[in-house]
């Protein structure tokens, strides 16, 4: 008997956002993926302001490749306001044996992971493997400063509503479009 190797699916991006999200906590602390403008700071996958006021980057990496170009972007992820208190690498479980020694060891690893609840249902998971050493000099968010986040991440919400309406309306079209393929009675068969 031969058996086949089943390629496990890929983690993407977005579950990995959601499981780190739900690993750090989304009730207890503010929460914002993709961080891009707005703060003056370099591009950051994921910010995390703790109810302590501190802030955490994540770095998020879904391949070896996509972890040794971002070693090339030149910002090594430094804020030069000593904003970031905490920095971690996120990436598949599968990776870590691989990756695990490319991360520099001032940061922390956080891993993604596929596993199937007791309903039988696939879910995504999150855990560090290694905890990050606390930036020295980094400080506590001003109050502003926590709040400019909050709105750059309730910015994101309505960004991502307005795609959720566009993707229902081409739903609806493609509904309304759809030709019906039931044949119609003719005249001769009454």
């Amino acid at each position: 008997m031969v058996l086949k190797k089943v390629k496990a699916k890929q983690i993407t991006t977005i579950e990995m956002e959601v499981a780190i999200a739900k690993y750090f906590g989304i009730r207890q602390h503010i929460i914002v993926p993709n961080i891009s403008w707005g703060f003056g700071l370099h591009e950051c996958d994921m910010f995390i302001i703790k109810k302590s006021g501190v802030a955490a980057e994540v770095e998020i990496k879904r391949s070896k490749s996509d972890l040794l170009a971002d070693f090339k972007k030149g910002h090594d992820h430094i804020d030069r306001q000593n904003r970031i208190t905490e920095f971690y690498y996120a990436f598949p479980e599968d990776l870590y044996e691989k990756c695990k020694d490319l991360i520099p060891e001032d940061a922390g690893i956080i891993t993604c992971y596929r596993w199937t609840d007791y309903k039988k249902q696939e879910r995504i998971g999150a855990h560090a493997k290694r905890q990050p050493k606390r930036i020295r000099g980094a400080r506590k968010l001003t109050e502003k400063e926590q709040l400019k986040i909050a709105s750059l991440g309730t910015m994101r919400i309505w960004t991502l509503k307005e795609k959720i309406i566009k993707l229902q309306n081409d739903e609806v079209s493609k509904k309304i479009r759809k030709p019906n393929k039931r044949k119609r009675p003719t005249q001769a068969g009454f």
